[in-house]
């Protein structure tokens, strides 16, 4: 164990751009610096945040002790497996691969260096989730809708994987349940892909999440709902807010019901409804998930997002696409 760590960021596009900002301050990391396969974005990045542009992969990585990449899902493996093959720690953006065999490969590299795999599901670190987290008990329906209009970030995979894919890391995690059906449906609209999908998962035990992705939508949207014997939660994950409602304790609908003789409106209802704000603590989601890394790359804590989470987030989403390939090839 050490108390810093020498950190670096292999791709400066638009997210990666983040990555390197944001690291900058995190407690514990030394930004050596970074590398993009485009010399004139990686220079423009250096200037404009302080740091030093590598003019190769390998010299920048020979000066670190973990690395975030950052770069398209293609070439996640390529630079990934480089830097664990150094016993480099690697935090990789999700999905961790474009397939399985890919994935599979990164995770045997990382565990034969001993090195730690994060993968960047950042919706974990949403404040709204962990503020919701206590009051979550075992939901047997999740809902959720994430929406964006079109932009030429992500579209080197479909929807699924671009967008849709963070939600199903989230339900797998919070079902705590194996998948036992999928049921999808796609349309490829502006790409040759999917640009709109819809998910069914059904799990075993019961339980059941229905997730719609779009990245050609008019508006931007990220919301999820959960429905409990105990309750319903709503979180906006775009503004860090949500609220939990439940019954009042020693509260009766039927007795309500029967006290305003069945004409029951929603301000009655209300009386027996407790309703728990929900809010973020305003923490941005990105830098705490580059703090849970750094930290786990430090021996300071266990890491958030393991490589087998993200493989397992993949495994569910590939076979979505698969679902929705099957169901556009025989749409008429």
């Amino acid at each position: 164990m050490t108390d810093r760590l020498r950190v670096g960021v292999a791709g400066v596009g638009s997210l990666g751009f983040h990555h390197a900002r944001i690291l900058r301050d995190i407690p514990g990391a030394e930004v050596v610096g970074i590398h993009d396969a485009n010399a004139a974005r990686a220079q423009q990045v250096a200037k404009e945040l302080g740091l030093t542009a590598f003019a190769t992969l390998e010299e920048l990585l020979d000066r670190l002790d973990a690395v975030v990449v950052a770069v398209p899902t293609i070439y996640h493996e390529r630079v990934a497996s480089v830097a664990l093959e150094r016993g480099l720690h690697v935090l990789v953006e999700k999905p961790i691969a474009p397939d399985l065999e890919s994935a599979d490969r990164m995770l045997a590299v990382a565990e034969a260096n001993g090195a730690v795999l994060q993968i960047g599901h950042v919706e974990r670190f949403n404040g709204a989730l962990r503020a919701c987290e206590p009051y979550l008990d075992e939901p047997l329906f999740v809902e959720s809708h994430r929406l964006a209009p079109f932009g030429p970030r992500g579209t080197d995979v479909a929807v699924v994987l671009d967008l849709m894919i963070h939600d199903v890391d989230l339900v797998l995690t919070l079902m705590k349940r194996p998948v036992a059906n999928i049921a999808a449906v796609g349309v490829p609209v502006l790409t040759s892909s999917a640009d709109i999908a819809n998910a069914r998962l059904e799990f075993e035990g019961g339980g059941v999440a229905n997730l719609t992705s779009s990245r050609v939508s008019m508006e931007r949207m990220r919301k999820i709902r959960f429905f409990q014997r105990s309750g319903y939660i709503s979180l906006d994950l775009a503004n860090g807010t949500g609220e939990f409602l439940r019954l009042k304790p020693g509260a009766s609908v039927e007795k309500l019901m029967e006290e305003s003789g069945g004409d029951l409106s929603l301000l009655s209802l209300m009386k027996v409804v407790e309703r728990i704000s929900l809010k973020s603590d305003g923490v941005e989601p990105l830098r705490a998930e580059l703090s849970s890394f750094v930290s786990a790359a430090l021996g300071r804590e266990p890491v958030a997002v393991t490589g087998r989470e993200g493989r397992d987030a993949l495994a569910v989403a590939l076979d979505i696409m698969r679902r929705i390939e099957r169901h556009v090839a025989t749409t008429p």
